[in-house]
């Protein structure tokens, strides 16, 4: 309003915004142009300039309803993580620590970066113009990321690609040959460095990607549309996605083996599944899963369902549904849930009127399940467990891998701030396992989904793997130091559960121990030295693949391969050395050995079917708590 109390003249809004969609079409399409395979001699279609004028309003259009919708949620979240200076200042300290700094380093960074160009530019004999498919050079240096034609088809592509991977291997040899540090902080440096550099990969940005500009130039610009869409969206839900939201209904098509919730606590369901043979294994097994994943990872589809398969072998199944995590279970403790189990334990014995159970602990359920056998032996109850199974499981935590990175006093206290109401966001977690991979599970579908624009697949795995749950993070930060930095639990009487001092040395209980061979998570030799913790017969399988694969291998499937050794191997090296292949899923080898530790049957009726006649039930299966988040 101007002095005179006057309305000021209006402005005709609808050229300004035409001017600035034209405008913003042109420079994206400029963008691009430089990298089209022929220079263009005749001027742009005017139909080809609106198309990448709305692709470019779109783009806006998104960003600004995000940043509106957005404003004043992010500063809490920033303040939770810290201050930046101190991570800045610590990303310093990490780059002194690498030889790069010094100056003999990078001259001779220097002189083979040249000496690589020049290799370089001699396969291609002064080409400027991309080469046909069937000419294209092979390069000094292979990465599957860059594995398409497209990246070598053209001199500067190739020239980028090849720098990067010559700067990759450099910085991860000086950071696997750093001196000086404590081994816990060197092995930190490594992994920092080898995540630093998959995130620098040119894959991963739209102007030095062929791929990604051969698609933007063919779709004017509709794939980056279709990526800030995926983008967005994850940034609302606060978390990567790997496939469709909306091609699973958990209790429909995935986790749908029937069955019924027999018992219900604060902490946990237990399901028991509805038996398909006429008659069942006497001793029923009850399968722990851990609890920072839904069950249903051993439940995912009819065909690669362990739980599915067990109950059809004659096994009676029950399985524990963890709670995800609230302000209620704020103060849990990792003796509650060593102490669930045990509950677990008693229940399924009363309900079926039976001494023992046969037991399975996934992960940190099975470094649980080695702590609850501990408490049943110290407390003259070994007979409650008939036998143990151990999937991907650690109780020495020695030799850990990588995850041992992310348990320094400045994250630790990071993900104290980032805790609320007593509990840690499912979705850290998720983020964390994700890093450890992260050129597959990270920077592989940036490229895909956000930059090519590509749809998501459906995949019941990747649903279960962005189906998270939260933390009581008084329990986590126990895990966490007293476990994984402390390494207590393999010292006897060093850890108390219930008032009772845990000594792994008194479990007499046959187990089986599973380990993948490339399980990133549960590394294999750490998932051995629980053989060098038990009293009692212990039987140890390497399976093919890794902490998922390796356990959902189902003997239909024909992948993979397992190896045994009989003998009596005191290390994993020896294990190795003398084992024998076989091909396929060890699920066979596993329940022969079950059946070799009792194999009598009784009839598939009474309360062995859930829910029967007289047989009071909470819900079907697969429950609520799975499902709540």
């Amino acid at each position: 309003m101007d002095t005179k109390g006057n309305e000021p003249p209006a402005i005709d809004q609808t050229h300004v915004i035409e001017d600035l969609v034209r405008q913003q079409g042109e420079a994206l399409q400029a963008l691009f142009t430089p990298f089209m395979p022929t220079v263009q001699s005749t001027p742009p279609d005017p139909a080809d300039l609106q198309h990448w004028a709305m692709s470019a309003a779109k783009l806006q259009k998104m960003w600004l309803d995000f940043g509106a919708e957005q404003a004043g949620r992010m500063e809490p979240l920033l303040t939770r993580l810290g201050n930046p200076a101190l991570w800045t200042n610590w990303a310093n300290e990490w780059f002194k620590q690498l030889p790069l700094a010094r100056p003999e380093a990078q001259a001779k960074l220097w002189e083979d970066s040249v000496a690589l160009w020049s290799a370089v530019m001699t396969q291609y004999a002064g080409a400027m113009t991309p080469l046909p498919g069937d000419e294209v050079p092979e390069l000094p240096r292979r990465d599957r990321r860059f594995a398409d034609p497209k990246w070598r088809e053209q001199p500067v592509f190739a020239l980028i690609h090849q720098t990067y991977l010559l700067l990759s291997e450099r910085l991860n040899a000086m950071a696997q040959d750093i001196a000086g540090l404590p081994p816990e902080r060197a092995e930190q440096v490594r992994f920092v460095t080898r995540v630093i550099t998959e995130a620098l990969s040119p894959a991963n940005f739209p102007l030095t990607n062929p791929l990604v500009i051969e698609r933007t130039l063919e779709t004017r610009g509709e794939n980056l549309v279709r990526g800030a869409e995926h983008l967005l969206a994850d940034l609302r839900n606060g978390q990567l996605s790997h496939t469709r939201h909306d091609a699973f209904v958990v209790g429909e098509n995935i986790a749908a083996t029937p069955g019924k919730v027999v018992h219900e606590t604060p902490l946990y369901q237990l399901i028991q599944y509805t038996p398909t043979t006429a008659e069942v294994i006497a001793t029923p097994l009850v399968i722990f899963p851990p609890w920072i994943n839904r069950f249903y990872i051993l439940d995912l589809n009819p065909k690669n369902s362990f739980i599915r398969w067990a109950v059809a072998q004659g096994l009676s199944v029950f399985v524990v549904s963890w709670k995800s995590a609230d302000a209620s279970m704020a103060d849990l403790t990792w003796d509650d849930y060593v102490l669930a189990q045990v509950d677990a334990i008693d229940v399924v014995r009363t309900r079926l009127a039976v001494p023992a159970v046969h037991t399975i602990g996934y992960c940190v359920a099975g470094t649980t399940l080695a702590a609850t056998l501990a408490l049943l032996a110290r407390r003259g109850q070994a007979d409650k467990v008939a036998t143990a199974t151990f999937f991907t499981a650690q109780v020495d935590f020695e030799l850990a891998g990588d995850l041992k990175n992310f348990i320094d006093d400045a994250q630790l206290r990071m993900l104290e701030n980032i805790a609320q109401d007593g509990t840690l966001d499912g979705r850290y977690m998720a983020a964390t396992f994700n890093l450890l991979r992260s050129s597959d599970l990270v920077w592989n579908y940036v490229v895909n989904n956000y930059l090519l624009g590509d749809d998501y697949p459906a995949f019941d795995l990747l649903y279960w793997n962005g189906d998270t749950t939260n933390l009581p993070f008084r329990w986590l930060h126990t895990y966490l130091t007293e476990l994984y930095r402390d390494n207590r639990l393999v010292v006897p009487d060093s850890l108390v559960v219930d008032g009772t001092p845990i000594d792994l040395h008194r479990i007499a209980t046959p187990c089986y121990i599973q380990a993948g061979r490339q399980d990133h998570i549960a590394p294999a030799q750490s998932v051995w030295k629980l053989t060098r913790h038990l009293a009692g017969s212990w039987k140890f399988v390497l399976a093919g693949s890794g902490h998922i694969a390796g356990v959902v291998n189902p003997p239909q499937s024909g992948k993979y391969q397992y190896w045994l050794n009989p003998g009596d191997p005191a290390t994993l090296d020896a294990f190795i050395a003398g084992a024998h292949e076989t091909k396929g899923s060890w699920w066979p080898d596993w329940i022969a050995w079950i059946r070799a530790h009792g194999d009598a049957h009784v009839p598939a009726k009474g309360r062995r079917v859930p829910g029967g006649r007289g047989d009071k039930v909470i819900e079907d299966a697969p429950g609520r708590y799975v499902k709540q988040h």
